[in-house]
């Protein structure tokens, strides 16, 4: 009996997904529940389970294929209930998941390593062939842009069974891939030799600097067509004219849609807009030209936060919490957005409707090397300093190490940057729509500032509010500000509120 594995539903909204890696073999036997794709969507990065087991028949899609919701992935053959998997799994890993007193605590689920990787189709016969380390690539003016080396030498089916022993996490796999590097021939740096994303780093730079020729290769003096590498007839590689113009030359060192090309200044990398980055960047253009968006600037003095933070900093650190300033900002966001409500709200300006939101859900803005991924913190109404500070720690960790869910993302009512964290102070920042509001915060500086007609030195947290002026007055705007301001600066309110 055959049994056909579809693409299941796997969030509001999302209509199809991008194949990153396929994880499984035709002649596998694989058991129920284990990954058999890796799928990118518009909003997050996801491994699809199989719902039955069986043995692989056929693998009905490729990577880099657009897959609709409700498509077909595999052909099964069913097998004895005590036959044992070929393929054995093992769990991803995952970080600890704070969840509030409206969450469900089985939102987080386990799920397991890729197992297999797709091995990289073979080498043309034209093209140089890999070998065991990274090749040198043949010098740009001796090789024709359609024919260029593959950066990573292609995996065999041998080291592709092998794959889930090299260690690196997903976050170092999915870059690898990006670039073009092939893992099973890079030494780790880590503890116990894990692959680090600086690891793989530096077999790009490696490669980069065989792409140049030393300059002596170069000299003037001989004829161009003397410069040619005496294996040059038998290599199966054609040369460029003599008389080609400098910007005609390219040196693609990487494989598929990622490459690293060479141009008369130097090397630069070419890669493929990921699905989550087309996505970033239709929102942001969406918002820009739908709302029409007013930011307003001030300063909190949180010179007193910053006292009872840092006291507190060591008993935190004691717990395995770092405290910085941004549980006070959260804790103040909600507490305000509690009586300003106007900006916990959406408008649909087609129904003539606008619906304010009774719950408090904040999303807070994630710097990635995939680009601004924003989670969301339920009920931060409802949550303590402390417990805002373990639920931010844990979802930027999920964030990062790419172990978060869809619902991660899902039901955001007002959004928080942090720009403080990388070194800015003010900015107007796009509203992450469909919400009407985003709060900035800036990194806090010590300023000269007149309290009780003496000029004194005090710490000032810089904020800058954007809101979309069709729902949100600047009336609105600047008394939601203030009370976020009055509760910075009076932090006893915060860790006093209910």
């Amino acid at each position: 009996m055959t049994i056909e594995i579809k693409l299941p539903e796997i969030g509001d909204g999302i209509e199809s997904g991008d194949v990153l890696d396929i994880l499984v073999s035709e002649g596998d036997v694989i058991a129920k529940d284990a990954d058999i794709i890796e799928l990118e969507t518009d909003k997050a990065t996801l491994f699809v389970p199989s719902s039955h087991a069986g043995k692989v028949l056929q693998v009905h899609v490729a990577v880099g294929q657009t897959t609709p919701i409700g498509a077909t992935l595999l052909t099964l053959e069913e097998v004895a209930a005590d036959a044992s998997p070929a393929v054995e799994t093992s769990p991803r890993e995952t970080s600890p998941r704070e969840t509030s007193p409206r969450e469900s605590a089985s939102q987080a689920t386990a799920s397991q390593q890729p197992i297999t990787e797709k091995p990289t189709p073979a080498v043309a016969s034209n093209e140089t062939p890999a070998l065991p380390e990274t090749p040198t690539p043949i010098p740009p003016e001796n090789v024709a842009a359609s024919q260029r080396p593959a950066f990573h030498q292609p995996t065999s089916p041998t080291s592709a069974s092998l794959s889930d022993l090299i260690p690196a996490g997903p976050a170092v796999r999915r870059f690898a891939r990006e670039v073009g590097v092939d893992l099973s021939g890079v030494s780790g740096s880590g503890e116990s030799g894990r692959i680090t994303r600086d690891d793989v780093l530096n077999v790009v730079r490696h490669a980069n600097q065989k792409t140049t020729p030393p300059a002596s290769e170069q000299a003037a003096g001989s004829p161009p067509e003397e410069n040619q590498p005496a294996d040059a007839e038998t290599s199966g590689v054609e040369t460029p004219p003599v008389d080609a113009q400098p910007e005609e030359t390219h040196l693609r060192i990487a494989a598929e849609e990622n490459v690293i090309e060479q141009d008369e200044w130097g090397p630069m990398r070419i890669e493929k807009m990921s699905r989550v980055r087309k996505t970033i960047a239709r929102k942001m253009h969406q918002s820009w030209t739908t709302v029409p968006r007013v930011t307003n600037f001030d300063n909190a003095d949180i010179t007193e936060l910053e006292r009872i933070r840092q006291g507190s900093k060591a008993d935190y650190a004691a717990a395995g919490v770092k405290l910085t300033s941004m549980p006070f900002v959260i804790k103040a966001v909600a507490q305000a957005l509690l009586t300003n409500p106007e900006l916990n709200a959406t408008v649909d300006l087609e129904g003539g409707e606008i619906t304010y939101k009774q719950y408090v859900n904040i999303g807070l803005a994630v710097d990635t090397d995939r680009g601004l991924i924003v989670p969301v913190l339920r009920d931060a109404d409802q949550l303590s300093v402390s417990e805002a500070a373990r639920g931010l720690a844990a979802l930027a960790d999920r964030v990062r190490t790419n172990q978060f869910g869809l619902e991660d993302l899902q039901g955001g009512g007002f959004t928080i940057s942090n720009l403080g964290a990388i070194g800015g102070v003010y900015s107007t920042p796009i509203i992450n729509t469909p919400e009407v509001a985003i709060l900035l915060v800036g990194r806090s500086r010590k300023m000269p500032v007149v309290v009780d007609d003496q000029i004194v030195v005090r710490l000032m947290m810089p904020l800058s509010l954007s809101y979309d002026h069709r729902l949100v007055d600047g009336g609105a705007a600047a008394r939601f500000l203030n009370d976020v301001i009055a509760l910075l600066e009076s932090p006893s309110r915060l860790l006093l509120a209910p």
